[in-house]
């Protein structure tokens, strides 16, 4: 009777239902394997279309590590929709943007005073105004200036040349004197050439400068002599506009 037990208890059914969840564990696995697999690829675009594919097949957010951080996969090129670091302000630059832009301010005001100088006291024949890249040219003719052939300058201009130096010391700027010439020839004990008047010329003036106060380490000069024309040397008109004195306020 015992044996008949017993032989009735292997006859009955095993319940083989762990072997759904099994199943699904494995499916899984397999998946697992093959997005492991698809990431060693440097082809991205495969690697978010097989993510695509995943999530469209389980209809839920993967929860593999991709390279859009373990969002929603998406065949949008992600290195697009990148997200760049804002620069960090510089706050040396910053004061150094705002300092030239103070600088040029006051340099537009210098120019303003200096051309209702030149208004006010019928000058625009004899005085012009240019607003050059390296900074205000104040241009002086000659005849305003200098006796022909001297490098004193004439008594009758100083009132006007301490005017503008007064103007000149609303800015600490540097300042570069030149002296031009026409090409007519000059001979004389003290100028053998056109070089070493324009270099005289453009030396009194630093030197006058200097004795109204303008600090010496702002001013330098330099004498061209003929050789850097406003006009040719072709008529009497334009020998003169090439005999002058610029005085240059340079921009910092």
């Amino acid at each position: 009777m015992a044996k008949k037990k017993l032989h009735e208890e292997h006859e009955e059914h095993v319940d083989e239902s762990w072997l759904i969840p099994y199943a699904d564990l494995l499916t899984l696995l397999l998946a697992l394997f093959i997005v492991l697999f698809a990431q060693r690829s440097e082809d991205t675009a495969k690697t978010s279309a097989m993510m695509e594919s995943l999530y469209n097949a389980f209809n839920t957010v993967s929860v593999f590590e991709t390279n859009s951080g373990g969002q929603t996969p998406s065949n949008t090129n992600n290195t697009n929709n990148e997200i760049k670091p804002e620069p960090i302000p510089n706050p040396k630059s910053e004061n150094k943007d705002k300092k030239d832009s103070e600088d040029e301010k006051r340099l537009q005001q210098l120019m303003k005073r200096l051309q209702k100088f030149i208004d006010e006291n019928k000058l625009n024949a004899e005085i012009s105004l240019t607003d050059l890249r390296e900074g205000i040219q104040i241009t002086l003719k000659d005849r305003i200036v200098f006796d022909s052939g001297s490098d004193h300058i004439n008594r009758n201009f100083d009132p006007i040349l301490e005017d503008i130096v007064k103007m000149l010391k609303m800015v600490d700027n540097s300042i570069i004197i030149e002296g031009h010439t026409d090409n007519q020839p000059i001979h004389s004990s003290n100028f053998p050439s056109n070089w070493e008047l324009s270099s005289a010329r453009a030396l009194s003036v630093v030197h006058y400068f200097q004795n109204h106060n303008i600090a010496p380490n702002r001013l330098r000069f330099s004498g061209y002599g003929e050789f850097k024309p406003v006009y040719p040397n072709n008529t009497p008109e334009h020998r003169e506009a090439n005999r002058r004195v610029n005085i240059i306020i340079l921009r910092k």
